[in-house]
């Protein structure tokens, strides 16, 4: 006799990836819009209509506007929308691996100019509405104070747990160092206001970390 079909082991992991691609959409919907009429100008209703689904399936997902922004910006800093932490993920754990401290150092760099070239446009974005809106004030303030003062003071250590410092530096100084030289602001001045091509700002910025943080 026929054993019966267990749909539910097979139609999970359909829904999950269902969901997955319904929240792709709608990020992917959210960035072209952000970027198109700048975060005030951008509704939900719009979003929605974008990719294609309710205005409550974007409130289910995502609970508010602020909500959606801070996914869109995880998605766009990331480079993708799995749900990984960010030094979590292949290329920060190769350069967490390698042993040679300057090569540590060129590694960051071309991964950081990844980093920067993608969210450029939308952190533009971004730092036109936190001039007028306190809530998106207060996300880029934590994304690029706390989140990414915290990243950078691991990344220090990293280094730092493969070579001692130039002139014995705390790591917290390193850290100092990298958070302020990869800042948006710094790599919008040599790539928009002194029309540096990518590469030379990566030469730049591996040539300056290494003189200043390696004896």
């Amino acid at each position: 006799m026929p054993q019966p079909v267990n749909r539910r082991s097979y139609s999970s992991p359909l829904r999950a990836e269902r969901a997955r691609g319904t929240r792709r959409r709608v990020i992917a919907a959210a960035v072209e819009l952000f970027l198109a009429r700048g975060y005030a100008g951008t509704t939900l209703a719009a979003v929605a209509a974008g990719a294609q689904v309710s205005v409550d399936t974007v409130f289910h997902l995502f609970g508010s506007k602020r909500g959606l922004l801070q996914a869109a910006m995880d998605t766009v800093i990331g480079g993708d929308d799995a749900d990984v932490p960010l030094l979590e993920r292949p290329d920060p754990q190769t350069m967490r691996t390698e042993t040679d401290p300057r090569r540590q150092i060129a590694l960051f760099a071309h991964g950081i100019l990844g980093q920067l070239e993608r969210i450029a446009p939308v952190d533009d974005m971004l730092r036109s509405a936190a001039a007028v809106d306190a809530d998106v004030a207060a996300l880029r303030e934590d994304l690029h104070h706390r989140q990414r003062r915290q990243a950078m003071t691991t990344v220090a250590g990293w280094i730092a747990s493969n070579s001692p410092l130039r002139d014995a530096m705390p790591v917290e100084e390193a850290a100092a160092i990298l958070w302020t030289l990869t800042s948006p602001e710094l790599h919008h001045m040599f790539r928009v206001d002194c029309g540096w091509p990518p590469d030379r700002y990566e030469r730049w910025l591996r040539t300056t970390l290494e003189d200043g943080l390696l004896p």
